[in-house]
């Protein structure tokens, strides 16, 4: 079977005065569909450009990443900008909602930028909002709900576009305990349902979920690892 995620020799460096940052150095992975894998490292280990990466908001120096067979790593901007909106589920932190207007129309933005009729996007944004138990939620602001709520909007804002992979930057770094065991109880559902879940974090009790866990240092991986028991 094709992976979902192919990167071979990934180098990405960046100018700081007269310092060059290597942040990615010579990166290989290979993650297939309906994986569910963790990604952590400390500040400045080359997590996050590797997320960039994965999520077609950065291309590398060097080195080639190929998603779903294509190789995106050669695309120009506007080819990147469909991948993105196509092929990639974001779930950030910050949750990155427009306050302005309710549920169901954060929900719907990523099928106004693809171009969908009124009717069909309406019926999907619906859908992905009562899959992830906010279906009597829809009318209200992320002003009206909770932390918790609004990370499981931007989860159905995800979703919405039926991607090939959920990509996830530290999803519970701004809630409590228990909800962010609720959320990461979500992910578990959307994995046994058979999405491709890549998750960057620094919190191992995050990465516990996860089936596979890499760990980046310098720049490379350094270790990556079959999780036997992942938290339910």
């Amino acid at each position: 079977m094709e992976p979902t995620i192919l990167t071979h020799n990934l180098q990405r460096r960046y100018r700081m005065g007269d310092e060059t940052i290597h942040a990615l150095r010579g990166v290989d992975l290979t993650v297939q569909r309906g994986e569910y894998v963790a990604i952590m490292g400390p500040s400045g280990s080359g997590k996050s450009t590797l997320m960039n990466m994965i999520g077609c908001l950065d291309t590398p120096d060097e080195g080639e990443y190929w998603l779903n067979g294509k190789l995106v790593s050669s695309m120009n901007d506007r080819e990147l900008a469909h991948v993105r909106n196509k092929e990639v589920g974001f779930i950030f932190q910050t949750f990155n909602l427009l306050p302005r207007v309710d549920a169901l129309h954060n929900v719907e933005l990523p099928l106004i930028y693809a171009g969908m009729k009124r009717k069909e996007r309406v019926a999907r944004a619906r859908q992905s909002l009562e899959r992830v138990g906010l279906g009597e939620r829809m009318s209200h602001r992320p002003s009206e709900m909770s932390g918790g709520q609004r990370q499981r909007v931007a989860v159905a804002r995800a979703l919405v576009t039926d991607p090939s992979i959920l990509l996830a930057d530290e999803p519970t770094g701004n809630l409590d305990s228990v909800t962010s065991r609720d959320i990461m109880t979500l992910f578990n559902a959307l994995h046994a349902s058979g999405h491709t879940i890549v998750v960057v974090t620094h919190e191992a009790d995050v990465a516990k979920h996860a089936h596979r866990i890499i760990t980046f240092r310098d720049g490379k991986v350094s270790e990556d690892v079959a999780n036997k028991e992942p938290l339910n």
